[in-house]
């Protein structure tokens, strides 16, 4: 599952209707959100993420933390190290290579320390 799907779940449930009745309503195939709320699709259209946050009548700033997610969801993420160190290489491989095994703590740990951690402007997203 990623962020987006877990939260598009999450708000599913809350408005107590199904896969079938949103998509329909929203203009998408059930098959497209069960696959979203699985990870098994790409991070989705702004489009449909505004049909989304329309659906579920969201506030600005849910509809922004929604959107947010959304660029976090992509479950096939690419790490580009060209240009970057041999270290940085060789990390970006390890933990594509054992991400599958790494405990929810150790994901957290390692969130953290991206959130906390202070880059040089140049190295800012």
């Amino acid at each position: 599952m990623t962020p987006f799907g877990e939260a598009m779940h999450r708000l599913r449930l809350q408005k107590g209707v199904s896969q079938k009745q949103m998509a329909a309503a929203i203009g998408v195939s059930a098959a497209y959100l069960s696959a979203l709320e699985h990870g098994k699709r790409g991070a989705p259209s702004f489009d449909f993420l505004q049909r989304v946050a329309g659906y579920f009548n969201v506030i600005w700033d849910e509809a922004e933390e929604l959107f947010g997610l959304a660029a976090l969801s992509d479950p096939k993420a690419v790490l580009d190290t060209s240009g970057l160190s041999a270290g940085h290489t060789a990390f970006a491989n390890k933990l594509a290579a054992r991400i599958r095994r790494l405990p929810d703590e150790t994901i957290a740990a390692l969130e953290e320390v991206l959130e906390n951690r202070r880059f040089p402007d140049k190295d800012r997203e």
